[in-house]
């Protein structure tokens, strides 16, 4: 059993910023990567960030130079501060956990936190 637990969402103005936190717990083996996605209403979930044990990040081109990813391992926990939020970036972010479980790739997600941004 794997249990991600997201928070850190809310409202906040265009321009503004935000911290997304998620704590990760259970049978937490093998990790690969841990990350952030979003899913605005009507659209498909997206990818946001990604980040490695050895601490590689990537991300979407949409959110590249506002949004740093972040990770403890120790406590196994990820983290997004998101800066100069914009409108566009109103959704439910979801973090992300994979892990190796004989050899094969196996996501995890948390329950979601609503990130909205409006004046």
């Amino acid at each position: 059993q794997v249990q991600l637990v997201e928070s850190g969402g809310g409202l906040v103005q265009p321009g503004g910023s935000l911290r997304l936190s998620c704590a990760a717990s259970g049978s937490i083996f093998s990790i690969l990567d841990m990350g952030w996605y979003r899913q605005a209403p009507g659209k498909q979930r997206e990818w946001v960030a990604t980040i490695s044990t050895r601490g590689i990040t990537n991300y979407a081109d949409s959110v590249k130079g506002r949004f740093t990813i972040s990770r403890d391992n120790a406590e196994n926990k990820v983290y997004l501060q998101m800066n100069s939020l914009k409108p566009e970036d109103t959704a439910v972010y979801y973090c992300n956990l994979r892990l190796l479980l004989q050899r094969i790739p196996v996501d995890y997600w948390g329950q979601g936190t609503q990130v909205a941004v409006s004046s």
